[in-house]
């Protein structure tokens, strides 16, 4: 062969290689875009002071869907503010709820909502006075926009709480890093647990600093589904624990020395129940994808970040909506994640919600959530106040949640009351529907979603006449369902456990 053969052979080769290398580079860049996410609206109030501590004058984000509207509800230094954003590129506050403690010494807020009532707490009592305590505030919102009852106002049970979450399921509120003046412990409790079937009159059951002879200094934060903790536990690791029993709890598993550890500060768990993903409130750290679903072998698989190069960069919360983590990550602002392949996240949207300059201190996005029937992400920003995104994708599943109409709730009792009852309950293989005559006359929508808002049966137009089965599909996975009968004057919802 001719050397001019062997170097044109040569250069063919080399140009081919080249030709797919830039082709290779070209798709990784296109498959790695970040975009910036659509914001509709935004809202702050008036001359709201800043905390003492780190300036913010907002904390926690929450939704709530409401006859037909949608809310945001967020906190500040001076209590809780509700926020229409039915129009979301016209956000107007609605309604407000001072805190028993307001002022700078007010850095933490937190919301969760069971039935047709939510439930307030703050981590701060007054430091400059010995009798001025925070309370658990319990909200009547039925009559949203129009008006609010708080029909529960008392430090008994908790006067400090630095978060809460409720497993719906059970009506139980677990409160985290919590004291209250009716059992006071002069160090807090890592852990308290309630009992709100009756939202009037919610019992203390338990109270935990140790877990089956696990000593937790505390329990910072955790996400609680059908009686299983998944708990972080702040410089303690991670854990699993089976609440059946909620004065016994079962040590399920534990995770401690794992790469990036930090302060173990929050998570959530992805609709499939296998994996979690959880942030280390760390400047630098990256966030963890953690395998749960062999609580005896818990093991972080992946790891995700903001894209930041910056040593300041921390997250804080975050929320999985069916394939989606979206992440409120302080001075990175709002970060969204598609899971669809749960250990490989890739970072799809981005929106930097503060004007602060990075530094080591906590300023920035404070809270996310996604679960509105919109499909809107809100967010809330300690300085800037509330941030309204459109939704990803307006027909992706979004986890989304109407909470009540108006008198018609959603919750059990009324809907006994109305003469609706479900059994059995637990089922496995169908429910009876039973309903009053009433009832009975008018032609109802038939609606069963699982808990992350993924509709199981759709029956449009059903007679409901006596008994009705409601046959429930063969390959239906154990776990918490939503029932809905929707009529054209009537909409009520009850919770089925399949088992």
């Amino acid at each position: 062969m001719s050397s001019y053969s062997y170097l044109t052979i040569q250069f063919k080769i080399m140009r081919y290689f080249l030709f797919f290398v830039i082709l290779s580079f070209c798709s990784l860049s296109s498959f790695a875009q970040v975009e910036q996410a659509t914001l509709l609206g935004q809202w702050q109030g008036d001359n709201i002071f800043g905390s003492a501590l780190y300036d913010n004058s907002y904390n926690e984000i929450w939704g709530i869907a409401v006859n037909n509207r949608e809310f945001a509800v967020i906190g500040s230094t001076e209590g809780t503010h509700f926020i229409d954003v039915t129009d979301p590129n016209n956000p107007e506050e609605v309604q407000f709820v001072e805190g028993a403690v307001t002022g700078p010494a007010i850095v933490h807020r937190d919301y969760h909502d069971n039935g047709c009532y939510l439930y307030v707490v703050a981590d701060e009592p007054d430091s400059n006075s010995a009798t001025s305590k925070s309370t658990l505030q319990i909200i009547d919102i039925r009559d949203l926009p129009n008006s609010l009852e708080v029909i529960y106002d008392s430090d008994e049970l908790i006067f400090r709480a630095h978060n809460i979450f409720i497993d719906e399921a059970n009506n139980q509120l677990y409160a985290c890093i919590a004291n209250g003046t009716a059992n006071p412990n002069p160090s807090f409790d890592a852990m308290r647990i309630f009992d709100i079937s009756d939202p009037f009159n919610p019992e203390l059951i338990a109270t935990h600093n140790s877990i089956d002879g696990l000593s937790i200094q505390q329990v910072h934060d955790g996400y609680f589904l059908d009686n299983v903790g998944y708990l972080n536990l702040g410089p303690g690791g991670f854990a699993i624990a089976d609440f059946t029993n909620p004065a016994n709890p079962v040590l399920l598993g534990t995770l401690d020395n794992y790469i990036d550890q930090g302060y173990n500060h929050s998570g959530w768990l992805d609709q499939s129940g296998k994996y979690y993903y959880m942030a280390d409130e760390n400047w630098g750290l990256r966030m963890k994808v953690v395998k749960v679903d062999d609580p005896t072998d818990i093991e972080v698989v992946g790891f995700l970040d903001a894209g930041s190069s910056a040593t300041t960069s921390i997250p804080h919360n975050q929320v999985v909506a069916c394939d989606y983590l979206y992440v409120s990550y302080y001075y990175d602002g709002l970060q969204v994640y598609d899971i669809s392949d749960p250990v490989n996240p890739v970072r799809i949207i981005e929106f930097e919600t503060s004007s602060e300059p990075d530094a080591n201190n906590y300023k920035g996005a404070w809270g996310v959530y996604p679960f509105l029937p919109s499909g809107n992400i809100l967010v809330s920003d300690m300085q800037e106040g509330l941030f309204v995104f459109e939704a990803i994708d307006q027909n992706a599943c979004a986890q989304r949640r109407q909470i009540c109409e108006g008198n018609l709730s959603s919750t059990s009792n009324q809907a006994n009351e109305a003469g609706l009852t479900i059994s059995p309950n637990p089922a496995e293989d169908f429910v009876t529907i039973s309903l009053n005559k009433s009832l009975g006359n008018e032609l109802l929508d038939i609606y069963l979603q699982d808990i992350t808002g993924k509709q199981i049966i759709n029956l449009a137009g059903q007679v409901l006449q006596n008994d009705y089965t409601l046959n429930l599909p063969n390959d239906l996975a154990e776990g918490m369902y939503i029932l809905t009968l929707q009529g054209e004057n009537q909409r009520f919802s009850k919770k089925i456990i399949l088992q």
